[in-house]
This record gives structure tokens, sequence and C-alpha cells, in this order.
């Protein structure tokens, strides 16, 4: 059976492997296939955001009275990556290669940070707590997330 936290952390590898593309097309100087898989990474990670923030964040606290806790925190990161992410559109859309790569990295640094506390600490939480829920609780974020493994 898949956990949440395997279906989550697949999905992080996914949303990786796409700005890994973005990143290769700026090292060619390809600026309009990075654009074109900037706009997938940025809609795969912001349907990521969605479905945690929208089906897996609430169930969690509900189960558990936690609202000021983990919860709290990814929320607070996923404010910081969207006004990144805004930020690293617009430089790619001006064709300012060195604004991008500034704002890249420093998604790059706090994307790795933030998955590493939801894989390690925050989805083990939510199979431990939402175990009997998951049956339900996957499809629902399954079909928040269109790019993610069936």
């Amino acid at each position: 059976m898949t956990t949440i936290r395997d279906f989550m952390t697949d999905d992080h590898r996914r949303c990786d492997d796409v700005f890994a593309e973005v990143e290769q097309a700026m090292a060619d100087g390809d600026k309009a296939a990075a654009a074109a898989a900037f706009v997938r990474f940025q809609d795969d990670v912001l349907h990521h955001f969605a479905a945690e923030e929208g089906v897996l964040f609430p169930a969690f606290e509900r189960k558990t009275g936690m609202s000021m806790g983990p919860t709290q925190v990814m929320r607070s990161e996923h404010v910081q990556m969207r006004e990144l992410m805004r930020s690293a559109a617009a430089a790619l859309a001006a064709g300012d290669a060195d604004a991008y790569a500034g704002d890249a990295e420093t998604l790059l640094i706090m994307m790795q940070q933030h998955n590493m506390k939801e894989e390690n600490i925050l989805y083990p939480m939510c199979d431990q707590h939402l175990l009997y829920e998951s049956e339900s609780i996957l499809p629902a974020l399954r079909s928040e997330m269109p790019g993610a493994a069936a």
C-alpha cells in the first residue's frame, strides 16, 4: 500500500525533475525552453501546495488538534516559495538570466530544506495519525495534483 509519505515524496521528485529541466535549458542558453519548463514546474508545485493546504494539512490538523505546529511552518514556507517563483518567472519573462539565477538558487535551497522537513517529519506524522484515513486522502491528493503518479 502506498503511504502518504511515499506518494508526496514521489511528487517532490517529479517537481525536482522539472526544475532540473529549467536549469538545463538555461545552461544550454535556450531561454524559450527554460521559460516553458518553468511554467510546468510552477504549475506542478502550486498543485502540490494546493493538495497539501487543501487536503493533507487540514486532515492532519483535525486529527491531531495541531494547527500551530509543522503545518503552520510549511504554509509559511509555501508563501515564501510562491514569491520566489513569481520573481523567477518575471526574471525569465524579462530575459534576465542573472536575476533568474539568483532566485532559482534561493528557491532550490529553500525547496530542499522544506522537502526534507516534510519527508522526514511531517509526512511520517501524517502516516501515523492518518493511517485509517489514507484510503480517502490519497485519492483526494491525486485529484489536486494532475501530474502526480497514479
